[in-house]
């Protein structure tokens, strides 16, 4: 049994976290952080987790405890201050924060409000971890840090494209996104009133996740985001240009050969029916990415959906992932596949 931490687990992502790792056979919960929470069972944070009998522990508790798996799931900016202590303490750590997404350490101020990284030198030997392109990585590093959950949908929908050559450079990528992803603090904008009906863009431009889907794609991408009436899920809608004549029967085969023997991609393409492309609320509390695709008969456009649960492959259940390659467990485990409908 894996001995696992979490630190900053009353939030959403940490939630997800202590209902998969409750559930995956090979991993026993040794503590779980909350300077809000702290001395109360988790089930005052995550009414779903009566079953646990944990209670949280302060977030200074962790800087002395060793444990075989680290979650961090605070907020940005509050992992990178500790983790020299943190890599000290357990053998692999796995950052949910946006603290170790990007490579290039000048990135961060232009994306992160002037945000100065400090402890750039570990950015070199961490890995990204969206498993499907970086498991030999995920296997070997210490630190993997997780994607941003816009960018896993984006990411996940152009890789494959992208790394044959077949795209025109600029691509536009339309996210509508759930309202857990904005995370469990309130504000005004979570205000139920001002949620409730609205298809609200909140970043036309200039989003964060933008500098991610770029490293990872080497495209030029153009992303906005918007906030519909979902609480779990995101759908990237992504329009790229084809370099190349390609046919759907073509297109098809370059998803079927970098995604056929993936645990946790499907591709969604069918002739009838209510559900022809992916949709987000299908994979509720699954780790699974569902890509559907489309090519316009008048252009050379391709249209690409991507759908998630930004709480569960976007996030938590992507560092599950990457936590059963990191110790050799099977990919699968602890990790459901199945969605709920209706």
């Amino acid at each position: 049994m894996l001995s696992v931490g979490i630190v900053g687990a009353s939030g959403y992502g940490g939630g997800e976290l202590l209902r998969l790792l409750s559930q995956h056979g090979e991993a026993r919960i040794a503590f779980a952080t909350s300077d809000r929470f702290a001395g109360k069972p988790v089930r005052a944070a995550h009414a779903n987790l009566r079953h646990l009998d944990l209670s949280f522990q302060p977030h200074a508790s962790a800087l002395g405890q060793e444990v075989d798996a680290l979650f961090l799931a605070g907020p940005h900016g509050t992992s990178a201050p500790h983790m020299r202590t943190y890599l000290k303490l357990a053998r692999r750590v796995f950052d949910l924060s946006a603290d170790f997404r990007l490579q290039d350490p000048a990135r961060y101020p232009e994306s992160y409000d002037g945000w100065q990284h400090p402890c750039p030198e570990l950015l070199r030997d961490r890995a990204y971890g969206i498993a499907e392109l970086h498991r030999a990585r995920i296997a070997t590093q210490q630190l993997v840090s997780g994607a941003g959950c816009i960018a896993t949908s984006a990411i996940l929908a152009l890789a494959p494209l992208a790394k044959r050559g077949l795209l025109e450079e600029r691509v536009v990528v339309d996210a509508k996104v759930g309202s857990s992803a904005a995370g469990a603090e309130s504000s005004p904008a979570s205000h139920h009133p001002e949620r409730r009906d609205v298809l609200r863009t909140y970043s036309a431009t200039g989003h964060r996740h933008t500098a991610e889907i770029q490293q990872e794609t080497g495209l030029r991408v153009d992303l906005t985001c918007t906030a519909v009436e979902l609480v779990r899920g995101i759908l990237s809608t992504c329009h790229v240009w084809l370099r190349e004549d390609l046919d759907e029967k073509a297109v098809w085969k370059v998803y079927r050969e970098a995604y056929g023997t993936e645990p946790f991609v499907r591709i969604v393409k069918e002739k009838h029916g209510l559900f022809r492309y992916p949709e987000p609320k299908l994979l509720a509390g699954t780790n699974l990415c569902h890509i559907g695709f489309e090519r316009d008969p008048l252009s050379n456009r391709l249209v690409v959906l991507s759908a998630i649960d930004n709480l569960v492959k976007g996030t938590a259940g992507a560092a599950v992932q990457n936590m059963n390659i990191a110790f050799g467990l099977p990919e699968t485990q602890g990790l459901p596949v199945v969605g709920l409908h209706p």
